[in-house]
């Protein structure tokens, strides 16, 4: 199985003094599934990184996907599906679109998030996420 995670997540796990960084690092350190996010997403991770912590954590962010840490996932329709339910919830925007689509791709319902707006939003078949590591 796999968990979504999203930027603000990547965020938190990467910056010590992110208030919500323990609970990040204790939830991947107790995840047996792997991590998974969305090229979208990739893209606000390298920005948010950038601002929030400078160079040096950007590249070891970067160094985190090249040894495997997250998996990128993107497939021949992925936009066209992730522009599908950001029409439906525009409020949403296209990367956290694209990250509910990537969770019906790879049929999982577990994101790993502190964006409470996750849980607003359904899958593609209308179920709830589980949002990690608050539903744990």
């Amino acid at each position: 199985m796999a968990v979504i995670v999203d930027p603000g997540f990547v965020l938190a796990l990467a910056r010590r003094r992110h208030p919500r960084h323990a609970d990040a690092v204790t939830l991947v350190a107790t995840l047996d599934e792997d991590l998974v996010t969305s090229p979208l997403a990739v893209a606000d991770i390298d920005r948010a990184i950038a601002e929030a912590a400078g160079d040096e954590a950007q590249q070891a962010v970067w160094r985190d996907f090249e040894r495997g840490a997250y998996a990128v996932r993107w497939w021949a329709d992925a936009l066209k599906e992730t522009l599908v339910i950001a029409g439906r919830h525009p409020q949403c925007g296209l990367t956290r679109a694209s990250l509910v689509a990537l969770a019906a791709r790879v049929n999982t319902r577990r994101i790993a998030t502190f964006d409470e707006q996750f849980r607003t939003l359904t899958t593609p078949d209308g179920e709830p996420f589980v949002v990690l590591p608050a539903d744990r």
